[in-house]
């Protein structure tokens, strides 16, 4: 499978404390099987959906205890080196890399002037996502965020953004193209930067029935926080794993009129 165009989300993992226990959370929300990717990778596991990769679990190294476990989605780059000095032009910071990973691609992570961090890959033998928008796999992002305008400026200096309006989505929310596929969305959050909620990456995961993943969620020890709701996507909700780390779950074959 080749490279995705420039810009186009095409991978998402997180790293976490306990990665016997977020298999378990995942794998039966999701239905996903993991391959461990063994010592010389750091345990990077990845997820797959009917064999599919779709998204990879990491366990926090030594020195990290602290680190926030939130999904992180990345952009597709042609060129990670390059959109790195775009994030620093654009008054953002690189938290880590550029890097080689082997002959598997070149990467990136980086916080916009809002406190979003997200990631770049620049694909080698691992071109992303298997598959998207089905359930099991990543179907949609949204960064939430209390300085809108911020990121209405940054994002589309370092990716080939285009704005489109989704007044349909209600609030002030703003869509993001690149190659012609709506990608993303950039959702203002309550609050500012100051004193609202961090700014994240909402990273969406498909599902069959939304209601029945909903159900599963607290099942499994995690938290329901808003919905379920129809909305032009899908009939989503957003949730958090047993460890707080927030998601959202969404089928995107029921939208709203």
């Amino acid at each position: 499978m080749p490279a995705r165009p420039e810009g186009v989300p095409c991978w998402a993992d997180m790293m976490v404390a306990d990665l016997d226990a977020a298999e378990h959370f995942y794998g039966e929300l999701l239905d996903w099987t993991f391959v461990d990717g063994g010592d010389a990778l750091g345990n990077y596991t990845e997820a797959r959906s009917d064999g599919a990769a779709v998204a990879a679990l990491a366990p926090l190294l030594p020195g990290q205890e602290d680190w926030p476990t939130t999904w992180t989605l990345y952009f597709s780059s042609r060129d990670a080196d390059a959109t790195a000095e775009r994030v620093r032009a654009g008054g953002g910071a690189v938290v880590m890399g550029p890097t080689s990973i082997f002959d598997i691609g070149r990467m990136c992570v980086a916080r916009d002037p809002g406190g979003t961090v997200f990631g770049a890959w620049q694909a080698g033998r691992h071109p992303g996502f298997g598959k998207r928008g089905v359930p099991g796999a990543f179907a949609w992002a949204e960064v939430r965020t209390g300085a809108p305008e911020a990121a209405d400026a940054f994002f589309p200096a370092v990716f080939p953004f285009t704005e489109r309006p989704l007044p349909a989505a209600g609030g002030d929310v703003a869509g993001w193209e690149a190659d012609g596929e709506l990608v993303a969305a950039r959702r203002r959050t309550t609050g500012g930067p100051a004193t609202g909620p961090p700014a994240y990456v909402d990273v969406h995961f498909g599902v069959a029935d939304c209601d029945e993943a909903v159900a599963a969620v607290e099942r499994l020890g995690g938290e329901v926080r808003a919905g379920p709701a129809d909305g032009p996507f899908g009939r989503a909700a957003a949730v958090a794993d047993p460890w707080g780390s927030p998601f959202s779950v969404i089928d995107p074959a029921r939208r709203a009129p």
